[in-house]
């Protein structure tokens, strides 16, 4: 695991953009792992200044809430398309259905699509307070595919400020399961926000646990990790790279 620990938000966002531009510059037909929540937004805005540079791309969001409509504003198509979809123009957009009439089926159909389109070439990911990545929350188990999953309280408290409460944030999510993000050629996590410093010590140097969902990044060949000093705000002791 390679850790990055840049000045502020603003080169976090650049040092992100900067690697994808690498990584669809160098293929023919690159397939990128997408999050949402508030943390790549100045990714997305950086990558809006290339939109000929995605022409072959094909992307796969990490999550979607339950029983939202793709309308509705806090749904994450409707993020998507607002922060990079309407702006760039991309071979193909996935984000699982989070109103299919069979939750589970539309589970397979995704782990399927993934499968089908040679895997995920680079993934980025945000960190959850509680250690989550996607969608999956402590406890989850390390060999989990596409699911859905029961939102922690944790989770939906800190989701609340999209919303115009606590009780409008949806309950239930489908989300890429850990087995299928740790399929990814390469993973990109990116670490904003406050609050998040306890975490972030636990990450680099606590032990691998399924009730810290990230712990499982250090099993990666693959893994950067950029973190915001100004917005976390702590001092980080960084153990030593695993091999």
């Amino acid at each position: 695991m390679k850790t990055i620990i840049v000045e502020n938000y603003q080169k976090l966002s650049a040092y992100a953009a900067e690697q994808i531009i690498k990584e669809v510059d160098g293929t023919d037909h690159a397939v990128l792992g997408l999050a949402t929540g508030s943390t790549p937004v100045g990714t997305y805005e950086y990558l809006r200044n290339f939109p000929e540079r995605f022409k072959g791309v094909t992307t796969f969001n990490l999550d979607e809430y339950i029983g939202l409509d793709k309308k509705d504003t806090n749904s994450y198509w409707t993020f998507m398309k607002e922060q990079l979809f309407n702006h760039v123009p991309f071979q193909e957009n996935n984000i699982p259905d989070g109103n299919a009439d069979d939750l589970k089926a539309e589970c397979h159909r995704y782990e399927a699509q993934i499968r089908n389109s040679g895997g995920i070439d680079l993934q980025i990911l945000g960190l959850g307070n509680n250690g989550h990545i996607g969608f999956n929350e402590p406890d989850t188990s390390f060999d989990s595919r596409t699911h859905v999953v029961d939102l922690s309280e944790t989770t939906r408290q800190a989701n609340a400020r999209f919303f115009q409460s606590i009780d409008h944030v949806p309950t239930k999510a489908i989300t890429m399961g850990i087995h299928t993000i740790m399929e990814s050629k390469r993973i990109l996590l990116l670490v904003s926000g406050k609050g998040k410093s306890d975490a972030v010590e636990r990450l680099l140097n606590g032990r691998m646990t399924e009730d810290f969902p990230a712990s499982i990044l250090h099993h990666h060949p693959d893994v950067t990790v950029v973190i915001d000093q100004e917005r976390v705000a702590g001092k980080f002791h960084m153990a030593p790279e695993k091999s």
